[in-house]
């Protein structure tokens, strides 16, 4: 194989609870993942030279080690003494330091698109356990579909899929740190936690309504309490018709599930007119049936 084309889809949180924080610093987490029609592209072209040579639409992002992509080639090239060099080109569209797992959905396309392309012959789990190793979304990026994330986010146990529904994801002009508000986050007074059990019941039930009833994370403590734009997001989402509204991840997007595509829309250029976000998207669920090794 010659040259690859694939597709690294972002993820949304439909709730997300922080369990304890370990001795080694790392927060044990539970979190319902669910990846989204909204993605990245990545072309795989090899080289007679034995070079590694990233390339993006984005100006602003790193083509050297500090890319995860860059990062896992050169691993995979080391560990398999792969000779051949890669031209890779990354036509980025989730966006950037948003809670969506950019990154690691990338990193993921990455460990599959070089596993193909050299014929490397790793499983799934090979290829996941190469991947928590770079980033606790990764593994997950690489299964996707709609899973329970548990540890500190490696340990994955998929769900069934997500009702059919419309997602509007809004991402306002700021950027957030994971690692500021992990460190933040008032754990033990925290008044109240995500009921994740009623929500993998919800799943399935396939009961939409039960899932949005249920959707909480706790991140939004700090993040809106720094950014009170994501409140005003949330708050305009829901007038808009959203069955509920939440940040991903540690923020700062937000996304509505609505039931009415054509509510949907009229949110999306409602809140993209208002000015509070200029990455506003309507998507679907992407939803993963088949199970693969």
């Amino acid at each position: 194989m010659e040259e690859l084309n694939l597709r690294a889809y972002a993820k949304v949180n439909l709730g997300l609870d922080v369990v304890r924080k370990r001795e080694d610093g790392y927060h044990e987490v539970s979190m319902i993942m669910q990846t989204v029609k909204l993605f990245d592209r990545l072309h795989f072209e090899k080289q007679q030279e034995d070079t590694i040579e990233l390339t993006t639409n984005l100006k602003f992002l790193p083509v050297d080690e500090n890319n995860l992509v860059y990062k896992v080639v050169r691993q995979l090239k080391e560990e398999f003494q792969i000779k051949e060099g890669i031209r890779i080109h990354l036509d980025k569209h989730i966006p950037v330091a948003a809670g969506m797992a950019g990154g690691s959905s990338d990193c993921a396309a990455a460990l599959f698109g070089m596993n193909r392309m050299f014929g490397l012959n790793l499983s799934r789990k090979e290829l996941m356990e190469r991947g928590v190793k770079l980033g606790a979304d990764v593994p997950y990026c690489i299964m996707r579909g709609t899973a329970l994330s548990e540890g500190i986010g490696e340990i994955l146990t998929p769900l069934p899929p997500m009702p059919d529904c419309y997602i509007v994801i809004a991402k306002p002009p700021i950027s957030v740190s994971t690692k500021y508000v992990y460190e933040h986050l008032d754990l033990p007074n925290l008044e109240h936690h995500p009921n994740i059990s009623a929500m993998i019941e919800a799943l399935k039930n396939h009961h939409l309504k039960g899932i949005t009833a249920t959707m909480e994370n706790v991140l939004e403590t700090v993040t809106i309490h720094e950014y009170p734009v994501i409140k005003d997001i949330k708050t305009m989402m829901l007038e808009a018709g959203a069955e509920n509204a939440l940040m991903s991840g540690s923020g700062p997007t937000v996304f509505g599930i609505f039931t009415d595509k054509e509510l949907a829309v009229k949110a999306n250029d409602t809140i993209y007119q208002s000015g509070l976000a200029k990455q506003v998207y309507t998507v679907e669920p992407y939803n993963v049936y088949k199970k693969t090794n």
